[in-house]
């Protein structure tokens, strides 16, 4: 592990030029010890306190003079952090588009833990969109447990930076509103999501054709799984890894206190897999 020389000049907050408190650490030096946390959490189960430590650590170690910012001031900034956006891109890119739930983390697992009570869970569901060739999360968003997953598709698009060339995702999103979700910001893309199995076609299915009648009579004439595998609905299998990758990687709960929090941890999370994407990724060879 090291620190480049444009890290080390850019730990520092800039001179505040509106009135109010001039912050100590920039985005930089937050986001940084925050991706750390992420990184070790699932091996180390790092808190805010054992993470101002372990960043404490790793600059004696390196002989750098850089102040370390404390746990109270990781958790406060960490509402309203941002963080830089992907760079846009030229290529299309074939989008997946699922969800899960995280469950919420707190104090109440140490009492289950010492006294055997029993609490009432609580969970968030996590939104993201995978990039079907390179497997990079491009985006992600984090809404309450009972929050409709084709309702996010909207703001998962305006995330995605690049051209899309297909939107794939599962049956729940089998609604107008996503067809004209796609349509409305790539009008050229294909939307391939399974029609429900009581769908209908369209009034001007005989004349004029919807993308969801085109589904429905691929699906009459080769059967749902010859529809599957014509239409490569079955890269979707991709964005299911991703899931089972995050919660490998990070872990299946959230254990910041409020929303704004909630979305850092998911969006450092996010960050911190495609930047061991960029790393190092396997390549697959089929042998049989």
């Amino acid at each position: 592990m090291w620190f480049t020389d444009a890290a080390i000049a850019a730990w520092k907050a800039e001179p505040r030029t509106t009135r109010g408190g001039q912050p100590r650490y920039s985005e930089l030096a937050i986001s940084t010890a925050l991706t750390l946390r992420a990184a070790f959490r699932l091996a180390f189960r790092l808190a805010l306190r054992q993470t101002e430590g372990l960043i404490g650590s790793i600059i004696a170690l390196l002989g750098l003079d850089l102040p370390v910012p404390d746990h109270t001031t990781l958790s406060r900034r960490a509402e309203t952090l941002e963080l830089p956006r992907a760079r846009h891109g030229t290529r299309p890119i074939h989008l997946l588009v699922d969800s899960t739930g995280l469950r919420l983390c707190g104090p109440g697992e140490w009492l289950v833990e010492k006294h055997g009570s029993r609490v009432r869970r609580s969970w968030r569901k996590l939104h993201i969109g995978v990039d079907a060739d390179t497997g990079r999360i491009v985006a992600a968003g984090l809404t309450a447990h009972d929050v409709d997953d084709a309702s996010q598709v909207g703001s998962l698009l305006d995330q995605v930076t690049d051209p899309i060339a297909s939107f794939t995702a599962d049956g729940a999103h089998d609604q107008d509103g996503v067809y004209c979700e796609v349509a409305a910001r790539h009008p050229d893309a294909g939307v391939i999501v399974p029609p429900r199995s009581s769908a209908m076609p369209s009034a001007t299915a005989a004349t004029a054709p919807t993308k969801r009648d085109k589904h429905l009579r691929a699906i009459a004439e080769r059967g749902r799984r010859g529809w599957q595998k014509a239409s490569s609905y079955n890269w979707r299998a991709l964005v299911e890894a991703d899931i089972a990758r995050f919660k490998r990687v990070i872990g299946g709960g959230l254990h910041s206190r409020t929303d704004g929090r909630r979305a850092t941890e998911v969006a450092i999370a996010v960050c911190t897999l495609n930047r061991m994407l960029e790393l190092e990724r396997p390549e697959y060879v089929r042998i049989t």
